[in-house]
């Protein structure tokens, strides 16, 4: 899955590099390379002025988590043997890997087992362990998300690969005034089958996502392993590609805005920042429960494990701190933080405060074997057709 930040408010992190902190090369150095518009500059500086000792902050913002998980790749990748000898020539002491450049990485929990796998980051503790302080404080279901084995598989007994700091949903986007017209508004999956919308709806380019909504509208789970075991579900889905004008993971706002379609599937880290800005948007978390999903931070192989990131997590999960990055950027905690509806603009006050009943119906997209995913894969592409 891929998420990008869209017209993002000028609140959230929007410099090319947020630096606290100058002194030499002994200094103690926090690095971290984020998604773009996921963390408030002002709780950066915070944590900088609770600090006890001198320390620099790096925050380097990424626009993509593809370009960090391709990141974290890329920090692993043994050079080719030719190349390897090369350097040596010029660098004998040179290392055959490449040294991460960050202490702690923004990653979508999508990603998580494939980093795992991959060994591409490390445990940020053992289950067991009490490094990270605020712990305790996240539910039992963001702690399951981010227990895994060394497959990247959910296992209470393995190790805690991330830690969640913001949460989003997928939602249902819709221009208020076009369907004022035919009378009704969206409040599950199923209206997205009505009479009056077709060729007027889009969809994100993921087959998860698409056919992980029909599951839903059919009572199934987005994690349905075994597609060939769903009834209808194959036609089901040639019928909404019907009321389909385009599949698109970044450009589904634009189409909206200007009136080309009527409806959108979307993330609400893209959806939320928008609807004050086009009071003709509204948005709806489906009632029969939707996707979700975590942004984590990861600790990349090879990094030396330091308390400053600990201490970065932790202060994270405070609430006061969650509290500022549920608000400025407009997406949901995994921390309680008892806010009050005062502090959150009106169109949004349906997200971000919590619903446990549209929550323990959603779903995060958890791994599936490989066959299952060939599955999702080629059932999209045959619908598409």
């Amino acid at each position: 899955m891929d998420r990008r930040s869209f017209l993002l408010g000028t609140s959230t992190l929007a410099l090319s590099q947020l630096l606290f902190g100058c002194g030499g090369n002994n200094q103690t150095q926090l690095k971290v390379q984020l998604l773009k518009g996921s963390i408030p500059g002002q709780v950066v500086n915070q944590f900088h002025k609770g600090l006890q000792q001198q320390v620099q902050l790096k925050f380097a913002p990424v626009e993509q988590l593809q370009d960090l998980f391709q990141q974290l790749q890329n920090w692993q990748q043994k050079p080719k043997a030719t190349d390897e000898q090369g350097w040596r020539r010029f660098i004998p002491f040179r290392q055959g890997q490449k040294t991460a450049d960050a202490d702690l990485v923004t990653l979508g929990d999508y990603w998580l087992k494939a980093a795992i796998e991959q060994k591409l980051i490390q445990p940020l503790q053992e289950i067991q362990g009490n490094q990270l302080k605020q712990w305790s404080a996240l539910d039992e279901r963001w702690k399951r998300l981010v227990t895994r084995n060394d497959q990247g598989n959910l296992d209470t007994q393995g190790k805690v690969w991330g830690a969640p700091y913001r949460w989003g949903s997928t939602v249902i986007v819709y221009n208020r005034d076009k369907l004022r017209k035919l009378g009704w508004t969206p409040k599950d999956w199923s209206d997205l089958w009505r009479e009056g919308v077709q060729q007027r709806i889009s969809l994100l380019n993921q087959p998860r996502e698409v056919i992980g909504l029909v599951l839903k509208k059919l009572g199934k789970s987005y994690n349905t392993e075994n597609l060939d075991q769903v009834p209808d579900l194959e036609k089901e889905l040639q019928t909404l590609n019907r009321q389909v004008k385009l599949y698109s993971s970044n450009n589904y706002l634009e189409p909206l805005i200007m009136g080309d379609t009527w409806l959108a599937v979307g993330w609400s880290t893209d959806v939320l920042p928008v609807l004050g800005r086009y009071p003709q948007l509204a948005a709806v978390i489906p009632q029969s429960g939707t996707a979700i999903w975590a942004d984590l931070w990861v600790r990349p192989a090879g990094v030396t494990k330091g308390t400053l990131s600990d201490r970065w997590i932790d202060f994270c999960w405070q609430p006061s701190t969650a509290k500022q990055i549920l608000v400025l950027t407009k997406s949901n905690s995994p921390i309680s933080t008892n806010i009050a509806a005062s502090d959150i603009q009106e169109p949004l006050r349906s997200f971000l405060q919590s619903n446990r009943e549209v929550f323990d119906k959603s779903e995060f997209l958890l791994p599936l074997p490989p066959s299952a995913i060939k599955q999702y894969e080629s059932l999209f592409a045959k619908i598409k057709v």
